[in-house]
């Protein structure tokens, strides 16, 4: 199975576009190569890009907040595991605590280390970090190994706060929707929204249909249609029935 992630706002839209990056930097830390190292590096740099577009600090603390106000909110339910929900609650508390404990803006100090900020300049330029261009990085990528993991890990501890609150803000989200069994006739479903807000939307469907959906949604409608790509990788429209599962999520 394979899983569409549709955000309906620019917030939830940052958001996952921050856990995005932040898989692909712990994949590529946890490599050997000094190019997947270098990848590793540039991409806290783009983290950082994203990050410093709003004050991710204070929007995360608030949602954590309010998700933990809503959970207590379940403890007098009979059907609810309070064993569970403590350990989430204890979860939300610790992430907290650490993101409250980071001081000053996401990733200043990376910002204030001005050989990180001098390769950052580099690296926006096409090709613009070869070891001409900056001999001291080119020294650094020679490294072992495990020190250059080291490094990278210490440059990336001050925004791992972060990256745990986000991942947890997401979590709750995805959990929050109900799976919906759905059939798209001829490769196109549309639903009526009827001003509900929805913050996300996941739809599952088989690998082997080999069919795409293409996405559009607002408070009032939801439109999916399904394409297919041909030998260029062009899609076309898919004209065949599509069942898929589907999940509005909203805190």
């Amino acid at each position: 199975m394979i899983v569409y992630e549709y955000p309906f706002n620019e917030r939830i839209r940052t958001l996952l576009r921050l856990e995005d990056l932040f898989e692909k930097f712990r994949y590529f830390l946890g490599q050997h190569h000094p190019q997947q190292h270098h990848v590793a590096l540039s991409t806290i740099f783009e983290i950082l890009e994203v990050a410093g577009r709003s004050d991710m600090k204070s929007e995360m603390l608030q949602e954590l907040e309010r998700q933990k106000q809503t959970i207590l909110g379940f403890k007098s339910h009979p059907n609810v595991e309070i064993d569970q929900l403590d350990q989430i609650v204890a979860e939300i508390d610790r992430i907290t605590t650490s993101l409250i404990a980071v001081q000053g803006k996401t990733g200043q100090s990376i910002r204030d280390n001005e050989w990180l900020m001098s390769i950052r300049g580099r690296t926006i330029i096409p090709g613009g970090a070869c070891e001409f261009d900056i001999p001291s990085y080119y020294a650094w990528q020679h490294r072992p190994a495990e020190l250059r993991y080291n490094d990278i890990t210490n440059w990336f501890a001050p925004i791992a706060p972060l990256a745990d609150a986000i991942c947890m803000v997401l979590r709750l989200l995805r959990g929050s929707g109900i799976v919906t069994q759905i059939l798209a006739p001829a490769g196109n479903y549309q639903q009526m929204l009827q001003g509900k807000t929805y913050q996300m939307l996941r739809l599952t469907l088989d690998e082997s249909l080999g069919v795409i959906p293409e996405i559009s949604a607002n408070k009032y409608m939801l439109w999916i249609r399904f394409t297919s790509q041909d030998g260029d990788m062009k899609p076309k429209s898919y004209d065949g029935d599509v069942p898929f599962l589907l999940t509005l999520c909203n805190f």
